[in-house]
């Protein structure tokens, strides 16, 4: 896609070329810095300070798995799991005190739940193809 700039020259916008997983990450991310910004200060420094590493821990395990061979992804994709299932628990605990109102907790649940779908379907992938790395089947 271009687009022109103020001085009239043709910038180009860089080609999306992420994991749908990772889309779903930073999609997350972005709104989740939004309302991180607005916590009250008793949670911001503690569990939004703690929800907001493990999310980022999360992408990066994530990214640093689409790198790698198939045998060494496991425990990678295994790290992007456990880091999204317990930052899932703190948000949890952040809006069942009142601190993260309803409608951003449903907001913010709706693409942590897709990446949790597509890191399970990924690795359970991953360990499929580890077990039979050519295709084939062992009888």
């Amino acid at each position: 896609m271009r687009e022109l700039d103020a001085g009239h020259a043709l910038k180009r916008t860089p080609p999306r070329t992420i994991l749908p997983v990772l889309e779903r990450l930073k999609t997350a991310y972005i709104l989740w810095y939004q309302y991180y910004q607005k916590l009250p200060k008793a949670h911001r420094y503690t569990l939004g300070l703690r929800i907001d590493g493990l999310l980022i821990e999360c992408i990066e395990a994530t990214a640093s798995a689409t790198f790698l061979d198939p045998k060494e992804k496991e425990p990678w994709i295994r790290l992007a799991m456990r880091k999204l299932d317990t930052l899932k628990i703190l948000l949890m605990i952040l809006w069942e005190t009142g601190s993260l109102e309803t409608n951003k907790y449903s907001s913010l649940s709706v693409p942590l739940e897709d990446a949790g779908k597509q890191l399970g379907g990924w690795y359970g992938q991953t360990v499929r193809l580890n077990e039979h790395p050519r295709g084939g089947r062992s009888k």
